[in-house]
């Protein structure tokens, strides 16, 4: 099969947004890939972290994974810490990469804000840290949404100069993989910001942890206008709440809006909204219930970890070493 990886942040609970936008695609690809999947807790320091929170954010972002259907039998899950491999070709890839290419990198110019020069040295390395993320593993697929597609052909770019430069054919292009249109999910105090766990305001986002109750009340609260829902997409332009319930009562059931506005054409939110809660509920509780067994049992969780860093490592290790022979660095005897 072709070898697939990608990774997610351990900054805090998993949004509807991060579920319906990235890992519910990641469970399928676990049947047709050689899939390989990361907490990337190196990455989460580039900005400060609270070494307790830290830990608890990336026992809940693994936990939340395993329950949004990724099996540690079907695929490999691993902390991004646990294998060494990553931060030993990063330093490669800090050298190979050039500083004009990092700094055309708009990310970090979002993340760094005005004050770029108290930024992270980390921060401003990230994208070479996610070159190695992937090729350490020789992966040739990486799910990416928008804001990544620039790291990515960064990553070509290191590769290709690194095979150029030592005069190799080691490294291989990485194409991003594309399945279908991803949902986009807005936040629900305004349909024109994405659903975000930054947002200050918690009305604003369902968490995977939220119960019955939080989301029925999230959902009751959601910003939506007074026109009665159309019956064609035609009718949401300007209407970017009404667009982004619709779009998330299409996502959760599985079809497409023009066939959710057909049932529900003519009707106001008041009643939309309870079919959209009971949609949440009935998908989202056995995650949240799975989520929180896990997390009541950490001792089996990190056994789980230590067994798929196992795996990587085994994947990662040799590539990495071979790199590092490429490079001339004398192999540990």
């Amino acid at each position: 099969m072709t070898r697939v990886f990608s990774g997610i942040q351990p900054s805090g609970v998993p949004t509807l947004g991060n579920y319906l936008g990235a890992i519910r695609n990641w469970v399928p690809m676990q049947d047709t890939h050689e899939s390989i999947f990361c907490v990337v807790d190196l990455h989460a320091i580039t900005v400060w972290q609270d070494p307790k929170e830290l830990a608890r954010q990336t026992r809940e972002m693994a936990a939340a994974l395993i329950a949004c259907g990724l099996d540690p039998k079907r695929c490999t899950l691993f902390l991004q810490s646990h294998v060494h491999a990553h931060t030993r070709l990063a330093w490669i890839f800090n050298c190979v990469a050039r500083l004009g290419w990092l700094n055309r990198m708009t990310q970090f110019k979002d993340k760094a804000g005005k004050d770029r020069e108290a930024a992270s040295s980390g921060l401003y390395v990230y994208p070479n840290l996610m070159a190695a993320d992937i090729l350490t593993y020789h992966a040739t697929q990486v799910p990416v949404g928008d804001d990544q597609r620039q790291h990515l052909e960064l990553a070509n770019d290191i590769a290709q100069k690194f095979n150029h430069d030592y005069e190799v054919d080691f490294f291989p292009k990485i194409e991003p993989l594309i399945q279908g249109v991803a949902a986009r999910v807005m936040s629900l105090r305004d349909g024109t910001k994405k659903m975000s766990k930054s947002d200050p305001s918690d009305q604003s986002r369902i968490n995977l942890t939220d119960d019955h109750d939080a989301i029925a009340q999230k959902i009751r609260k959601a910003r939506t206008d007074a026109e009665p829902l159309p019956g064609h997409a035609s009718g949401l332009e300007n209407r970017p709440e009404a667009r982004n319930l619709v779009g998330i009562l299409a996502a959760i059931t599985g079809t497409l809006p023009e066939n959710v506005l057909r049932e529900h054409e003519g009707k106001g939110f008041g009643a939309f909204k309870e079919v959209l809660v009971a949609a949440l509920v009935a998908h989202l509780d056995p995650i949240r219930k799975e989520m929180s067994r896990l997390l009541d049992d950490p001792t089996t969780l990190d056994a789980q970890l230590r067994l798929g860093a196992d795996r990587a490592e085994a994947i990662a290790a040799p590539i990495c070493a071979r790199a590092e022979e490429i490079v001339g660095f004398l192999p540990r005897r």
